[in-house]
């Protein structure tokens, strides 16, 4: 599955120069947590919930270098905390992410970078945003979807594989495919691109092949 299949393509944006107090109105008024700030269809960077929450702090009164350099890491970016424009605010620059590219490829740099939404650009432009809640409506696909993305884009189009060599079954996001392949590699490589697909929960592998027979060689008596 593809990040365009699960995308959503209205994305609501705002400028650099849009005021925070109008960003803070339109994710409310939207009921969204982040927002891609675009100039020239050009992603420059996401304000989100939480580049809006540092206005909600202060800065602490550090007293002395020694004191600062101590509490470096945990004070807030003096920028956030003095934004007043989404260009302030935002975080930049923004991490993006092709239409083409896999749901596992999204759902690893969100974890990877704990961020929740991804802008989806394809040629510079953006075409579309995902979510973790996105991701998890793939993942919560029923198990026929799951079934025939396997059989369609994998068995069939991936590994020229037909349903007379291999079965599978899909219960509750766990996978059972069972039949006879043409090498053990196949077979592996079957069961990696099963575990891949979104919602598969767990594989098991009743796949066979034939066991490569071992030649001998008699030495040769002079």
């Amino acid at each position: 599955m593809l990040v365009r299949d699960v995308m959503t393509e209205r994305v609501f944006t705002v400028t650099r120069d849009t005021p925070l107090k109008v960003v803070a109105t339109r994710m409310l008024e939207y009921g969204v947590s982040g927002m891609a700030v675009v100039e020239d269809e050009e992603v420059l960077g996401v304000v989100s919930e939480t580049d809006i929450l540092f206005k909600e702090r202060v800065a602490p009164d550090r007293k002395g270098v020694v004191d600062w350099l101590v509490h470096y890491a945990e004070d807030p970016p003096v920028a956030k905390l003095e934004a007043r424009t989404a260009g302030d605010a935002m975080t930049t620059p923004a991490v993006t992410i092709a239409s083409g590219r896999s749901v596992e490829d999204a759902a690893t740099l969100m974890l990877d970078l704990r961020i929740d939404r991804l802008p989806v650009v394809d040629g510079g432009c953006l075409v579309g945003i995902v979510t973790r809640a996105d991701l998890v409506r793939a993942f919560a696909r029923s198990d026929d979807l799951i079934a025939e993305e396997i059989r369609s884009e994998g068995l069939l189009k991936r590994f020229w594989v037909g349903p007379s060599s291999v079965t599978l079954e899909v219960d509750g996001g766990n996978v059972v495919l069972e039949g006879r392949v043409d090498n053990e590699e196949l077979a592996e490589s079957i069961v990696a691109f099963t575990e891949r697909i979104p919602g598969v929960v767990s594989v098991e592998s009743k796949l066979t092949w034939p066991k490569t027979k071992r030649r001998h060689h008699e030495k040769a008596t002079a």
